[in-house]
């Protein structure tokens, strides 16, 4: 394995929320990791992206972010990290917590559930999704006010981790598919079913979208749950609104909320109304969950 690289500079907190959302974009399926913390309190943030890939794939994202801003290129670090596996380290540092009726822990602490919450097994690893982020939890919690007999036929868009999809089949026990379009990423997903007792429930493609056979045949859907950013969720609009039934719904997240407005009037062309909204914080940044409905 290539040794990991890591890419850092220094942003205005102002900036902070879009230089990841554009990053994430550009490097997220290159296999990087973005994130921020901040330097002082109110003060700048330090964005930092990992990964084995190529130091000018990472300039040249830097490069057009830069340019969509319309601000001047940072100067930023480049460095290779000593060999330690940094998955183990950020599985350490990953702790349970609660979220809607779901507790949400790494395998390596499995006590101390709270009576009457549905325990989901997640381990931070190459696959996005430990529940953490607040668009993950806005999903988690949007999910648990649906009505179960109005969510037979659902499936998971961008899975990651796999997360949304096991928790729906945990929540309402059930079949869910779930669709991603990194191989590894369907792998972990399938592997971290089995761990949670609904590997028989889950099933999990490689697929762009919808566009898997596999996908496509089962539509239309009751609910279209798609956590990925707010370009990708603009670009699938057609496509949702073609495979959900009338009635049916589409649970969207990954998107801030300055970004909130170009997302639902896209949909709303689609025929997708407004139902309702979560807004949770993570790092200082406001992201936005929407739940809407097909006319």
């Amino acid at each position: 394995m290539s040794a990991v690289k890591k890419a850092g500079f220094v942003t205005p907190a102002a900036q902070r929320a879009a230089w990841e959302a554009l990053l994430e974009k550009q490097l997220g399926e290159e296999g990087f990791i973005i994130t921020s913390c901040e330097v002082s309190r109110d003060g700048p943030w330090r964005i930092e992206v990992f990964g084995d890939g190529d130091a000018g794939l990472v300039e040249a994202a830097i490069a057009a972010a830069a340019q969509a801003l319309g601000i001047a290129e940072p100067d930023w670090t480049w460095e290779e990290l000593p060999d330690i596996d940094w998955v183990a380290e950020n599985q350490r540092s990953f702790r349970p917590f609660a979220v809607g009726p779901f507790w949400v822990h790494p395998s390596h602490v499995a006590e101390g559930r709270p009576a009457g919450l549905l325990p989901l097994r997640i381990d931070a690893g190459l696959a996005f999704g430990t529940g953490t982020h607040a668009t993950t939890r806005g999903c988690l919690e949007l999910l648990a006010t649906l009505d179960p007999s109005e969510t037979a036929n659902a499936v998971d868009v961008g899975c990651g981790s796999g997360i949304l999809a096991i928790a729906m089949a945990k929540l309402w026990q059930r079949p869910v598919l779930g669709g991603d379009n990194d191989a590894e990423a369907v792998a972990v997903a399938e592997e971290n079913a089995g761990l949670n007792g609904v590997g028989d429930l889950c099933r999990f493609v490689v697929s762009s979208g919808l566009a898997a056979p596999e996908l496509t045949t089962h539509a239309p859907y009751d609910l279209i749950v798609a956590n990925i950013l707010a370009g990708p969720l603009v670009d699938l609009s057609e496509s949702f609104a073609a495979a959900v039934r009338p009635g049916g719904r589409v649970l969207l997240s990954g998107l801030l909320v300055e970004q909130a407005a170009l997302v639902l009037s896209t949909y709303a062309r689609r025929g997708l109304t407004f139902e309702r909204r979560l807004d949770l914080e993570t790092g200082g940044a406001w992201w936005r969950s929407l739940l809407l409905r097909r006319d």
